[in-house]
């Protein structure tokens, strides 16, 4: 958007001093009579020394005088102060209208008079614009929306939610699948005061219809001071499988489609929980590896091997029926569980769930898992662990990438059969540093360098410096967003290390460079970070041993900079390219460095293909990408449809890697600078003018919207496959990937609500493909073609027909056959028999940036999934919007575990302009989803809210 520049002006002050010469004349030689010297005139002023915002203001400077002529002309303007529009600048008066300010507000206005023999003089006066709190109100009113795969446990500990307990199998709460549930359970005694501080609220019981394979995962919110359990139940109230490792993650699986009991229970403290019901398992340490029961290996402290066993043990292995089998001191030892009068001890109150076992092998290794949890919260112990057996084995890949479902979207898995990258393609990321230490990013880095010049705000000390590491604020942990780590790792996170997710080019390298604080940055550090980048001189003193070959700005809201858009035009001269992400205010308006005229701005699409509604559109959107919507799940894992990628937290042991879900354009633009990273792999000639010369071609996108450029997606969907083979033409190769039918999504997930969904077919390869047929094993499946091509390429619709379905879960199964290959799409579906879309009492609360300060609550219960919410006099001024829960009740939303949205979006909030009444302000809410790293990573909001924003009041 193109901001006003204002310049301060000082009163002008012209002294004319009229020069006579001096003639010789007749007429008997008098002297002459000397001119008389021109008077200046006086410009005189007056205005209300201060006024309320709204009001009309007159400037009269009708006093204004001449002493030995008049006035002739009058020019008003106005010097300082936020601007304003004069009715007239040049009458005796003029007028403007007080404008809205948070805060008294000084403007200054000069007025120049000019006389009858063009001599001028000027004045300047100031009014105060006072932000007076019974000055103008407006209101404000909207909903929050939450999608119907997502319910609250029916016992939080907020006593604003309303009462349903779930608490014993006979109670369980009916849940739809896929569902993301968000709960909190703890034992009495613990956690902050609520409802069940006192008594306690150990267990939630949920009933839910699983297919076989389908798994529940737990993210325990509260891993480091509290223990959560997950247990799977038949409908007979036997034991089918369970998961009770001491870290963030438990799984199970259902053995068969069947209907199940879904048991989340406290082991200790008090913890807020996300419980996912989906297609997608996600790899647990140790959840399902073979062990050996009735054994552990521990090793305890104050063993230092000059006694044959610590005093302290020696008491523990009495009272927990323990016998040393192996081992010795000062090193571990192998211990057998003794089913003796101890067990009892070994396994607490759960030893009521012995008898609930049907597999005596599956019962003997839940007792031995439970005695090493025991153990290792006993004194004396320094670690407690099972004795697995060991078997040769494969690990998986990548263990999180199935849910990285925006990479099919952009037929990403065809073009890795042609480029994975090079670490000759050096990437730029442009953001809030980098969490350098985190596993996915091993080996993927250069050096970068820190541009945020204010040691204030740059959270290290002190100013530039060569180390581009991310910090996090430790003493606002919400605060810490590790952006720019979620952006590299979408770009280059490791493929094939058998952990976590892999970037688009994971074999090309990132170049950190840290511009933005927490709360944001500069223009100018952006741009000393970008010449950087680009090996051009800068504030550093130095530049990179390579320039980077893209650069990646996921950031955004500067204004029109002259200097700035040369500056990327450079860039364009050396080649350099340059992705930008297009902001999420929903807005047509320019916004920069995504504007500027050599800069692929990059617009965000939904797991439909579809413009999401924060993405900003216009005439500077180049092509669009996945930047995710977190309120959907339409392929059904049971995780919302964000942006899965690298991330970070802060928790009691400091900072820990995670992966996290993100939704925004700054999700999109790193998909597109990977891609291009692909293509200069492949061409390392390809500059950002061939670049874009292929885009325009249509060689680098799938069209969507109108036809042709459009201002949503600009050029186009990003097609990886055909990026990737467009690159491998511009080097003359006519080696292509044999023609292979690809489609935009393996699950679509109907939920309960949903009665269409859109399916893309593709050609992964080359050559000719044929569709030959789509065909449903179940009728209440139908299919459609919406927009294909003669090969039956494009986009299909799917249907169902809800009316000839009793309740429950269904799955259908679409074959798809072509001349090249057939694929399987698996289709769910859920009628009736669930909740409608609850994710607890939300907060609503308006923050004023300016001040810093919530300014408004309000509390907000679901009505079919929407919260409505009005505040019907609120001062006008500048807000933003954020909600969320609060099941743990410490009057703090948006804490892990819990529900958080924000208009337009939580990656970075929008501005609200509040001058005038606005309703429909709406925006989606969903549960903060954070995976683990590693076992003992926290599970941690991915916002980018300030901490004052989250405080809610009792």
């Amino acid at each position: 958007m193109l901001l006003p520049i204002l310049s301060r002006a000082g009163t002008l002050l012209l002294l004319c001093l009229v020069l006579t010469g001096c003639g010789g004349g007749g007429g008997g030689g008098s002297n002459p009579a000397t001119p008389a010297v021109n008077q200046l005139p006086i410009a005189s002023i007056s205005a209300p020394a201060s006024v309320a915002a709204g009001e009309q203001v007159l400037l009269d400077g009708s006093a204004s005088s001449d002493g030995d002529g008049r006035i002739t002309s009058y020019r008003w303007q106005q010097v300082d102060g936020p601007a304003v529009e004069l009715d007239s600048d040049s009458n005796a008066q003029a007028s403007f209208t007080a404008p809205q300010v948070n805060s008294d507000t000084n403007l200054t206005f000069s007025l120049t008079v000019t006389d009858d023999d063009n001599a001028e003089s000027s004045s300047s006066i100031t009014v105060t614009i006072t932000s007076d709190p019974s000055g103008a109100r407006f209101a404000l009113s909207g909903s929050v929306l939450a999608s119907g795969n997502q319910v609250v446990d029916g016992d939080t500990n907020d006593p604003n939610t309303t009462y349903n307990p779930n608490d014993t199998p006979g109670s369980a709460q009916a849940l739809v699948n896929p569902v993301t549930v968000g709960g909190y359970v703890n034992l009495p005694g613990s956690g902050a005061g609520g409802r069940s501080q006192v008594s306690g609220d150990i267990d939630d019981y949920y009933r839910v219809e699983l297919l076989q394979g389908q798994s529940v995962t737990l993210l325990v919110a509260d891993f480091e001071s509290a223990d959560a359990d997950l247990y799977l139940y038949s409908e007979q109230g036997e034991i089918i499988d369970f998961s009770i490792a001491t870290g963030e993650l438990e799984t199970v699986t259902a053995p068969a489609t069947a209907t199940y009991v879904v048991n989340v229970t406290a082991f200790s403290g008090a913890t807020n929980y996300i419980m996912a019901v989906g297609s997608r398992a996600l790899s647990v340490p140790n959840a399902s590896a073979e062990i050996v029961p009735g054994e552990v290996i521990v090793e305890y402290e104050g063993d230092d091997g000059q006694q044959l066993v610590p005093a302290a043990a020696e008491a523990l292995t009495r009272s927990m029926g323990l016998r040393q089998q192996a081992g010795g001191p000062g090193r571990a030892r192998l211990l057998a569980l003794r089913a003796d009068l101890a067990t009892h001890r070994r396994l607490g109150k759960a030893i009521a769930r012995r008898a609930q076992f049907a597999d005596v092998q599956q019962q003997s290794r839940w007792e031995t898992l439970l005695s090493i949890k025991t153990l290792r919260n006993s004194p004396g112990v320094r670690r407690a662990e099972p004795n697995f057996r060991v078997r040769p084995s494969l690990q998986p890949n990548d263990s999180a990438f199935g849910l990285q479902w925006h990479y099919p979207l952009i037929a990403l898995p065809a073009a890795w059969d042609s480029s994975t990258g090079d670490p000759s393609v050096i990437v730029a990321v442009v953001d809030t540093g980098i969490l350098a230490g985190h596993p996915d990013l091993a080996g993927q880095l250069v050096p970068g360098y820190d541009f945020v010049s204010d040691p204030q705000r740059a959270g290290d000390g002190d100013g530039i410096d060569p180390d581009p590491e991310d910090r996090g604020d430790p003493e606002n942990p919400a605060a810490s967003s590790f952006h720019g780590t979620h952006v590299a790792g979408t770009i280059a996170a490791r493929g094939n290390n058998s952990i976590g997710v892999a970037g688009v080019a994971w074999n090309s390298r990132i170049m950190p460079v840290r511009a933005l604080a927490e709360e944001g940055g500069t223009s100018y550090d952006v741009a000393q970070a970008v010449r950087f980048a680009a090996g051009l001189n800068n504030d550093s003193g130095t530049v990179p041993a390579q320039p980077a070959s893209i650069i990646n700005l996921s950031l955004g809201g500067e204004g029109f900079s002259q200097i700035n858009q040369q500056l990327y035009r450079d860039l364009r001269e050396q080649g350099i390219i340059v992705v930008a992400a297009a902001g999420n205010e929903g807005s047509s308006s320019p916004g920069y460095p995504a504007s500027y005229e050599t800069v692929f701005a990059v617009s965000a699409v939904d797991g439909q293909r579809r413009l999401t509604g924060y993405s900003n559109r216009g005439i500077h959107i180049d092509l669009a990408a996945p930047g995710g919507d977190s309120s959907t799940d339409f392929n059904g894992d049971g995780y919302p449809d964000g942006v899965l990628s690298t991330g970070g937290s802060v928790g009691a042991n400091g900072i820990e890697p995670s992966y996290v879900f993100l939704s925004g354009t700054s999700m999109a633009a790193p998909h597109v600078a990977g891609v291009f990273a692909l293509m200069l792999a492949i061409n390392p000639d390809l500059d950002a003018a061939a670049v874009e010369s292929l885009l325009r071609n249509g060689d680098l996108t799938v069209d969507l919207g109108e036809p042709g450029r459009d201002d949503l997606y600009g050029h186009g969907l990003v097609d990886a496959r055909r990026a990737v083979n467009a690159a491998l033409e511009s080097m003359g190769s006519t080696v292509r990937p044999a023609a292979s039918l690809i489609a935009s999504s393996t699950t679509l997930n109907f939920s309960s609500s949903t009665d269409s969904l859109d399916l893309v077919l593709s050609n992964g390869g080359s050559g000719d493909l044929q569709v030959l047929d789509l065909s449903s094993d179940e009728a209440w499946l139908l299919v459609s073609a919406t927009d294909t091509d003669t090969a039956g390429l494009g986009r299909y619709t799917l249907q169902v027909q809800r009316q000839a379905l009793a309740d429950g879960l269904y799955s259908a199964t679409l074959t798809v056959r072509s001349s090249a290959n057939s694929l399987q799409i698996r289709v769910l579906v859920s009628v009736g028999g669930g909740s409608s879309a609850d994710v607890g009492v939300v907060y609503i609360l308006v923050y004023e940036p300016a001040t810093d300060e919530v300014v408004d609550q309000a509390v907000a219960r679901a009505e079919n999934g929407r919260y409505r919410y009005a505040f019907p006099e609120l001062p006008a001024g500048e807000y933003q919007l954020i909600a969320g829960s609060d099941a743990d009740n410490d009057l703090t939303i948006c804490d892990a575990g819990e529900a958080c949205g924000a208009w337009l979006s939580t990656d970075r909030p929008a501005l609200i302009q509040l001058d005038r009444d606005l309703e429909n302000i709406d925006f989606p809410i969903d549960f903060l989803v954070t995976l683990p790293a590693q076992a003992n990573a926290p599970t941690a909001p991915g916002t980018q809210l300030p901490p004052a924003t989250l405080q809610r009041q009792p």
